[in-house]
């Protein structure tokens, strides 16, 4: 398991556009990739409805967790796609 604490970027939040963008790029990976944010609450971040439902402001942190296989590529890839701004 590796995980890192990201900061939004996204003007907007994860609302509809870059939480579909970010779910998009976390299924190109066979691990299980999760946010914990808010007090210990847990998303998946492969669910467009579960990142939705973590209501995500522009600013907040959140600690991206990725466990299995390709965990290590996929943080770094997810941290990136985060620190430059999903489209929306």
């Amino acid at each position: 398991m590796v995980s890192q604490i990201v900061r939004i970027t996204n003007p907007t939040g994860l609302d509809v556009k870059p939480a579909g963008g970010l779910c998009k790029e976390a299924m190109k990976f066979k691990c299980k990739v999760t946010y914990c944010y808010g007090g210990g609450n847990i998303a998946n971040a492969k669910s467009v409805l579960s990142v939705l439902g973590s209501s995500i402001k522009y600013g907040e942190e959140i600690q991206l967790i990725c466990e299995g296989e390709d965990e290590e590529e996929a943080l770094a890839h997810l941290v990136a796609c985060l620190e430059k701004g999903l489209e929306d």
